[in-house]
């Protein structure tokens, strides 16, 4: 009897370390993914999961800022991530990025010729166009009486505490420099006073500096203006047809945000893998379709519904932009911008 029990012991040992070495035992491979909040289906990570074998760990950041400085500080082993262009431009000077294997991405292919080349990586070598779009201001019709196509409008005082800027500091910054008339990537000192100054003075009229929250805010009527990305206000106009977007006419940034690898990553071919996934037609649309944002997908767009392509907001004429800027790294000199921005938040 005792024979028969050891022997059976020995077969379930003999399993559990069969079964062990042929890896079902173990957990599936991981692909750690740093994006923006709301700027993806989420969805689109089961299909990957279930066409590669491999499991999404998907994190997100409020501002370029805060995902440059969680990267360059080492601690993250981020696969994938979502950078602007300036901060494209600063991660690559600071060797902060693999160089993409484009025999890895074959869909790259669909990403229109208008979207690549630029300064902000003029070899294509690093970043893989995900959106783009412009900041503007949306408004709601039934609480704004006044034309919008200035920035002075957030500095009336008609509408005190019925206005949203965003907590963050390029953006902010930068409109007011384009309402003074000044680049807003200037290096100028006193061009950055003069927008401190200003920022300052419209302090009084602020309801909040927000993020993501601007999106419920404004679609529940809880303020009559803000600053708000293109993508956002195509959302916001399907929930709430009272809310129109405008680009004023003093200029205003031209985004673009791109997928990248950051050098934390520990599997560069799976990177590649999801950002060709990313760039796949199918998943391209859903997307764009989801979020709301421009995307720089030619056959994702040609799917996409005639209304949003024939949206200005989402897709803008050309003489719409004449006097929009692309941000660029300012390397060293942001820290005037961050001294600025401390200096306004703190009053």
């Amino acid at each position: 009897m005792k024979k028969i029990i050891k022997a059976v012991v020995a077969m379930v040992l003999i399993s559990t370390v069969i079964f062990i070495m042929t890896g079902c035992g173990q957990s599936k491979p991981t692909l750690k993914v740093y994006n923006w909040g709301d700027y993806i289906d989420e969805s689109i990570f089961k299909d990957f999961e279930e066409e590669y074998g491999i499991r999404i760990i998907y994190d997100t950041f409020a501002t370029n800022e805060d995902m440059y400085i969680k990267i360059k500080a080492g601690g993250s082993d981020y696969d994938v991530a979502f950078p602007s262009d300036y901060m494209i431009e600063r991660m690559i000077s600071e060797d902060l990025l693999y160089e993409i294997n484009y025999n890895n991405i074959p869909n790259y292919k669909y990403i229109g010729d208008e979207f690549k080349n630029f300064s902000y990586d003029p070899t294509n070598g690093y970043s893989v166009p995900y959106m783009w779009g412009t900041v503007g201001i949306i408004y709601n019709t039934t609480m704004v009486d006044d034309t919008v196509d200035s920035w002075d409008i957030l500095w009336n005082e008609k509408y005190a505490k019925q206005i949203l800027m965003l907590d963050s500091q390029r953006d902010s910054i930068g409109i007011t420099l384009k309402k003074l008339g000044y680049s807003l990537n200037t290096k100028n000192v006193d061009e950055l006073e003069a927008a401190k100054d200003a920022l300052i003075e419209q302090k009084p009229l602020v309801l909040a500096y927000v993020g993501d929250e601007v999106k419920d805010k404004m679609i529940a009527g809880e303020a009559a203006l803000a600053v708000v990305w293109s993508g956002d206000a195509v959302y916001m106009n399907w929930e709430n047809p009272d809310l129109e977007y405008a680009i004023p006419k003093e200029g205003s940034n031209l985004w673009f945000d791109a997928m990248v690898i950051p050098k934390t990553s520990k599997n560069k071919e799976n990177a590649e893998l999801f950002i060709n996934f990313m760039s796949r037609t199918d998943i391209a649309f859903k997307n764009a379709d989801y979020i709301g944002y421009s995307t720089p997908h030619i056959e994702a767009r040609n799917l996409l519904d005639e209304d949003l392509i024939n949206d200005p907001t989402a897709y803008p004429e050309l003489e719409d932009l004449v006097n929009c800027e692309v941000f660029k790294d300012l390397s060293d000199f942001l820290r005037e911008y961050d001294k600025i921005w401390t200096e306004v938040k703190a009053r």
